[in-house]
């Protein structure tokens, strides 16, 4: 990445507005490639960063957004950070989420469960923990509707941030134990159980993760501590539909 440079990056959301915001303030012209049925407030809070919104069909997931992200890289002076394949993903989570697990928990935890969207907190959290508790039960979390995860066939969903319609490069299919499936429905409702009982305005990604936690907890029995991400904001969903 040099001065004078354009950024370009497929996302749903979440590392599109992270890096809207360093471009903002490093002075780079963005462009965000992203599936049409992202939430408005995403694409709004994009735009208010000075990014360039380009929108590709819903049906063909991120799968569209990264062919699309691959065209405009093509021309000069062009950038793309490739989250889905950068190392520097898992990296980071292997330095910092990972030990903030470890200290939040004092080492205690049975099990860990996650979603998969670029695979990068799965696969950084999850190979630090493995170290440290080989024991530790780690769970993967994909929509419903789009199980690529498990061998089904990629799908149109509503629980923005995982469930990219392929499998990521960067992701380790060898660290989670398990893989559990959520539906649109349950993601949405607990997400907005979280807000009304426990005063936690998370997005639907982070409803995925603990009805997933709540599953193997359940299986797991009383006495053991299960652990979960709670990774996006729900105010970037407050203008979607029920």
């Amino acid at each position: 990445l040099k001065p004078g440079d354009t950024i370009v990056e497929p996302t749903s959301g979440n590392t599109g507005i992270g890096l809207a915001m360093v471009a903002a303030v490093k002075g780079y012209k963005l462009i965000v490639t992203m599936p049409e049925d992202m939430s408005l407030a995403r694409r709004d809070l994009l735009a208010r960063y000075g990014a360039q919104v380009v929108l590709t069909p819903a049906i063909e997931g991120m799968t569209g957004a990264v062919y699309a992200a691959q065209e405009l890289v093509g021309k000069p002076q062009h950038f793309m950070c490739q989250q889905f394949e950068n190392p520097a993903n898992p990296e980071v989570h292997r330095q910092t989420t990972a030990v903030e697990v470890l200290e939040a928990t004092e080492g205690r935890i049975d099990a860990f469960v996650a979603g998969v969207g670029t695979g990068g907190t799965i696969t950084g959290i999850g190979e630090v923990l493995r170290r440290k508790l080989p024991d530790l039960h780690i769970t993967a979390v994909e929509p419903e509707r789009s199980p690529v995860l498990q061998g089904g066939r990629a799908g149109v969903h509503a629980i923005q941030g995982i469930g990219a319609s392929f499998v990521p490069g960067i992701l380790n299919r060898e660290i989670y134990n398990e893989i559990i499936a959520i539906s649109d429905k349950d993601a949405i409702e607990m997400s907005r159980r979280l807000c009304a009982e426990e005063g936690l305005l998370v997005g639907i990604s982070s409803g995925a993760n603990v009805v997933a936690a709540i599953q193997v907890a359940k299986r797991l029995g009383e006495g053991k501590r299960v652990v979960t991400v709670l990774c996006d904001t729900g105010e970037r969903y407050l203008q979607m539909e029920a």
